[in-house]
């Protein structure tokens, strides 16, 4: 049977050049978020990384990339079954011959339950990602952890509703949505991810970097809203920090019924949408 309340948090931190530092700083913040109650917990985009993509060119970067065998996922895995917490996992990783700006969920029993992969890809100054990541094509998957279901949209996946929507048809509660921002876009992307939760019927918590790097400087203001609009946590500030949101699943399922989105849809009327 699923808790009806539990407590969810975002990591943000600023990267070292050096990847086993920031492995190890995410921990040690994890551990200060498990001590206050939380059992779902995700780190930021490219979490144990600076940022990468703000260039092309930069091939050595891609031994840098991670598959489920690596150390770091055995690191996490270790903490996710000692602690009996679920970690979301964005880290840059490595399939044969193809590389994915991913997102891996790790169930409180020590299991991988799967995997998401960044699907809309910006090729923009600072964000040149199409370079250095193929594009996500596992669609939109929901996970079934001990303490809820969650789904995971990835930076500018948040800007596409659609993603959104059918993690919400498939029945998911939380979101989670590890992000790259820098410059003044707090606004655009709260406006968005509200936007996202109130017209699906969920909570979404976004987790944003931190730090001053070679060309951008990430301002953090993780957030987590519900539902009806609300910010139950959050912004944070610019430095590292815990984000903590309670979550209540009977809250949500009333909600649900009190403002029915979902079920009053009109799919037959929007084909207009599959058109090119």
């Amino acid at each position: 049977k699923r808790r009806v309340s539990i407590k969810i948090a975002g990591i943000q931190f600023a990267c070292s050049v050096d990847k086993k530092i920031n492995i190890e700083k995410a921990l040690k913040i994890s551990e200060l978020a498990i001590k206050e109650g939380a059992k779902i917990i995700c780190f930021q985009e490219l979490f144990n990384l600076q940022w990468f993509p703000m260039n092309r060119g930069d091939d050595e970067v891609f031994s840098q990339a991670e598959d489920l065998r690596s150390e770091t996922i055995r690191i996490i895995k270790k903490k996710a079954k000692s602690a009996g917490v679920v970690f979301l996992l964005p880290f840059f990783k490595k399939n044969s011959s193809n590389y994915y700006n991913s997102c891996i969920v790790i169930n409180s029993d020590g299991t991988v339950l799967g995997k998401y992969r960044k699907i809309h890809l910006p090729d923009i100054p600072l964000w040149e990602e199409k370079y250095y990541f193929s594009e996500g094509n596992n669609g939109f998957p929901v996970f079934e952890t001990q303490f809820g279901k969650v789904g995971v949209q990835i930076s500018w996946d948040n800007l596409y509703p659609e993603g959104t929507r059918i993690l919400a048809l498939k029945g998911v509660d939380i979101v989670f949505a590890p992000t790259a921002c820098a410059f003044k876009s707090q606004l655009i992307w709260q406006t968005v991810i509200t936007a996202n939760a109130i017209t699906n019927g969920i909570f979404i918590m976004r987790v944003n970097r931190v730090g001053s790097e070679a060309a951008q400087d990430f301002y953090g203001m993780s957030f987590c809203v519900n539902p009806e609009g609300e910010l139950i946590g959050g912004p944070t500030g610019g430095g590292d920090s815990i984000l903590l949101a309670d979550i209540d699943l009977e809250y949500l399922r009333r909600v649900r019924r009190e403002w029915p989105l979902l079920k009053e849809r009109k799919p037959s009327l929007y084909k207009e949408i599959l058109e090119e």
